[in-house]
């Protein structure tokens, strides 16, 4: 019997075709996907494959998939949640490892207008040396726009490796310029500390670094020995940090219970807790709309165990943890995995947390007027 042969060859294509679903649908079900994910990720490879075959001009597959994983992390609308391509991993991964630089400023994000401006310039760094000013608003790094940028990545693209230039395009009173700066490696500590007349302790932690922990004990101690009455905590503008260093600190200052919960989308739980029997001190901490992350931890556990009164604005609203995975091809996901929780079981992510004295800060004040009331709340503290 004559076969016919064109009716063998659709055969032959039917069954490779069906072959090679039920081996791709099958390791797709190993992997713990369901029939209707199936379905999405058919119709996402549909979607490429059709482009590919009818698109009229050449396709960049490479970047053509970089867009579909970003509008894939986009969707989420998680600030916090990124995809990496190799550029940006490649600074992740030269932060991570140490050998990158900065400019030595600190900065302030209104997200809501997505502004960054510069609120300080420390001193003997590129960034005083190239003029940069507190007021500034940092419009462009280089030639790209920063409302382009989450608050992430315009400290990301503003550090590199040492002896490397960022150009920033800067706008203030006297209009907009280009500033070409080298980027050195910053020397600087995490906490700073003196002591307020009336005998009123203060300590200042600009973000949560590998040894912010041992340099707040050691500022905290020497404030006791000058036999400081209480203490004002200054976070503002704190972008966080380490968490391991908050709850070395909290362990310091938050009674004796649960300090912070991290729960997974899996709902597993992780808690850290304080075992400080008795509070020395009254205290009052400083936050503004750029306290974040660590910051809101230690601010959200002294306010839920009562051991302090926030005073300031409502903070930034980070409460989340991320995770860089790596997907192959010098690319990678940054993830939010786990959520924050508060000792009272609050969640602070994209809500921040609410301070017991609202006082906005006054620009055109000739002093701190967030400091003073913070002072003067914690004198009452004390008379108490």
């Amino acid at each position: 019997m004559k076969v016919n042969k064109k009716f063998l060859a659709a055969l032959i294509f039917i069954v490779f075709i069906a072959s090679s679903l039920f081996t791709v649908s099958g390791i797709y079900f190993l992997l713990g996907f369901n029939r209707y994910q199936f379905t999405d990720v058919a119709r996402l490879f549909a979607a490429m494959r059709l482009v590919k075959t009818y698109y009229v001009n050449d396709i960049d597959t490479n970047k053509m998939v970089n867009g579909a994983i970003k509008g894939m992390v986009g969707s989420l609308d998680d600030p916090h949640s990124l995809y990496l391509d190799q550029n940006l991993y490649k600074r992740l991964m030269e932060q991570t490892e140490g050998s990158f630089g900065g400019i030595g400023v600190v900065m302030q994000y209104n997200k809501d207008k997505k502004i960054v401006s510069v609120i300080s310039v420390m001193k003997d760094t590129p960034g005083e040396k190239a003029g940069l000013k507190p007021g500034d608003e940092i419009v462009a790094i280089d030639g790209t726009s920063t409302t382009d940028f989450s608050f992430d990545q315009v400290a990301s693209h503003i550090r590199g490796p040492v002896d490397t230039d960022v150009t920033l395009t800067i706008k203030n009173d006297d209009g907009q310029r280009d500033v070409s700066i080298t980027r050195a490696t910053i020397k600087t500590s995490s906490v700073a500390h003196e002591m307020l007349p009336d005998d009123v302790g203060y300590i200042r932690i600009a973000m949560f670094s590998e040894n912010t922990g041992k340099e707040f004990t050691e500022a905290y101690q020497d404030l006791q020995k000058q036999n400081m009455k209480g203490l004002v905590l200054d976070l503002r503008s704190n972008p966080g940090g380490l968490l391991t260093s908050c709850v070395e600190i909290a362990k310091e200052l938050v009674p004796k219970g649960t300090i912070v919960s991290i729960v997974d989308h899996d709902g597993n739980k992780e808690v850290y807790s304080s075992s400080l029997e008795e509070q020395k001190y009254p205290i009052v901490v400083l936050i503004d709309e750029n306290s974040a992350s660590a910051s809101e931890i230690l601010a959200g556990a002294l306010q839920d165990t009562g051991a302090a009164t926030l005073v300031g604005v409502k903070s930034y609203g980070k409460g989340s943890v991320q995770q860089v995975i790596p997907l192959g091809s010098g690319t990678a996901l940054k993830l939010t995995i786990a959520k924050y929780y508060t000792p009272s079981g609050r969640s602070i992510d994209g809500v921040g947390i609410e301070p017991d004295v609202p006082v906005t800060f006054d620009v055109n004040a000739n002093d701190d007027n967030q400091l003073n009331t913070a002072v003067d709340v914690l004198k009452q503290k004390i008379n108490q």
